[in-house]
């Protein structure tokens, strides 16, 4: 099978500070205004991708439209004055040093959008892991429909247990082959990149193939009658489903050969296996209280539980609508009230106390290893009215502190 994965044309700067020119444009930060301005000082007035990217904090921001029409001017001034040496039909593998210490492997080239879908229930090559918001997509078409030059962050997953495609490829690259090795700024690590040979290209075309093999996905996962799935979106989702998007309006003005032909059809990105050590995968749960949380979606793996968990709170939540609020008589409202408020609702049969500083803290104790791993990345996405009914064991500001003192992130809903 022809694997929708091949080299590209990838532009280097030449004679330019490295570590100003690179910059991490995505959604991260979008709520940290500080961090860019801290980025908009290291940078001062070197060429950088600071220049050319719209980072999604301006998302949606009053001068929005000029921060664009300033984006497409610098790709234009960039490219006039012969900034980048170009590497054509290459792929790049890289090894990036992460502030941690660890190395995640990378691979760049560009994927076929002809085999790319990121509606649910999809069966092409490459497929989106998440919902994908569709809202989002036309702000960034505004970015990308006329920019002269791709800066994508789209990072798309592999399943390669053995680490046979990859990882393997340290040992077909010399320092001869090195295009950049410099330190990424704001604690983002060190990187390097290697320009791979022809025949290491070949050879990862070779291993993806059999990786996209029907016979062999289907004794690998035990399942029948579904299509390959060979590359799963890890981050970006939104930016490939810009690229697909964007493509799909062009090929509207175009016939067949045009668009076929046309570099549109692809979008540069890094394929990570999904299996590296330096990947680390983070359980989201779902904690629902009033005088005491209780978990309704726990940490697990057990997807098909989780969907379970979540059918169950779209039921309970639609009947309520329907009923104006209330839960109705008979055994569908009882057994709606005992899924609904099992645990969390005290000395009421419509609403109880609502306590919300205890609420919160039941979630920050949640976590696990709270005490014992202080490293760990910890979010709380904190959704309440705040009318607090009742008398709370803890106030809310005290459970904002624990929030500070445990380095706990939380967004309030």
């Amino acid at each position: 099978m022809k694997v929708p994965f091949k080299s590209a044309n990838i532009l280097i700067p030449k004679n330019t500070d490295m570590t100003k020119w690179s910059v991490v444009a995505c959604d991260q930060y979008t709520s940290e205004p500080d961090y860019w301005d801290e980025v908009n000082n290291i940078v001062g007035s070197s060429p950088s991708t600071l220049r050319i990217t719209l980072p999604e904090i301006y998302l949606g921001s009053s001068d929005e439209e000029e921060r664009i029409k300033k984006i497409n001017s610098t790709m234009k001034n960039y490219l006039d004055n012969d900034m980048f040496t170009e590497y054509k039909d290459s792929m790049i593998y890289l090894e990036r040093t992460q502030n941690d210490g660890k190395v995640r492997e990378g691979l760049i080239g560009m994927v076929d959008l002809e085999d790319y879908s990121y509606e649910k229930g999809s069966q092409t090559l490459i497929r989106a892991t998440e919902k994908t918001v569709i809202e989002r997509i036309p702000p960034r078409m505004k970015v990308r429909e006329n920019a002269l030059l791709e800066l994508p962050h789209i990072m798309i997953l592999i399943d390669d247990p053995e680490k046979n495609i990859i990882e393997s490829l340290k040992h077909e690259v010399t320092n001869e082959d090195m295009v950049y090795n410099f330190d990424l700024m704001q604690k983002g690590g060190h990187i390097k990149g290697y320009k791979l040979s022809k025949n290491s290209m070949d050879s990862v075309i070779s291993k993806l193939e059999s990786l996209a093999d029907q016979e062999n996905f289907d004794k690998k996962y035990t399942v029948s009658g579904k299509g390959v799935l060979l590359f799963a979106m890890g981050d970006g989702n939104h930016s490939l489903a810009t690229a697909k998007a964007c493509y799909e309006k062009l090929k509207e003005t175009m016939s067949e050969e045009e668009y076929l032909n046309h570099p549109a059809r692809y979008a540069l990105v890094e394929l990570v296996n999904l299996h590296s050590s330096a990947l680390e995968f983070e359980p989201i749960h779902r904690v629902i209280f009033n005088t005491n949380p209780l978990v309704y979606c726990p940490v697990t793996e057990d997807y098909n539980y989780v969907e379970e968990c979540l059918d169950n709170i779209l039921t309970q939540t639609q009947i309520l609508a329907e009923n104006d609020g209330k839960f109705p008589n008979g055994e569908d409202g009882y057994n709606a009230r005992v899924l609904y408020g099992g645990g969390v609702v005290a000395n009421s049969d419509d609403k109880g106390s609502s306590l919300i500083g205890d609420g919160l803290a039941g979630a920050i104790f949640s976590f696990p290893d709270l005490k014992t791993d202080k490293t760990r990345t910890r979010i709380i996405i904190f959704a309440t009215d705040n009318d607090v009914s009742g008398n709370e064991t803890i106030l809310l500001k005290d459970a904002c502190a624990l929030c500070y003192k445990n380095n706990i992130n939380m967004a309030c809903k």
